[in-house]
């Protein structure tokens, strides 16, 4: 299979998990995510107000010097796969 067919098996699977994952878990593959589909972080700091958005985009942040769009496929592929191994998946 390809990247991207494999990217877009991998974020299905962290939409089906079984149980919420923990929210560094989950900060780190929306932020790899993020950085596979758009690039760098291209908004401005949400500041402290709304903390769920200023930690993802804190996240998302830490990606953009020196991962590439490929890199951060894979690295989002790798760890959707222990996360399906330690949530479970629904088919």
């Amino acid at each position: 299979m390809s990247l991207e067919v494999d990217f877009k098996k991998a974020a299905d699977d962290v939409r089906k998990l079984k149980s919420k994952p923990a929210d560094d878990e989950m900060s780190e593959v929306y932020s790899l995510y993020k950085q596979s589909v758009v690039g760098d972080v291209n908004k401005a700091d949400p500041g402290a107000a709304d903390e769920l958005a200023k930690n993802k985009w804190d996240a998302w942040n830490k990606k953009k010097i020196g991962m590439s769009k490929d890199d951060a496929m894979k690295a989002y592929i790798v760890k959707s796969k222990e996360m399906a191994a330690k949530y479970g998946v629904d088919s």
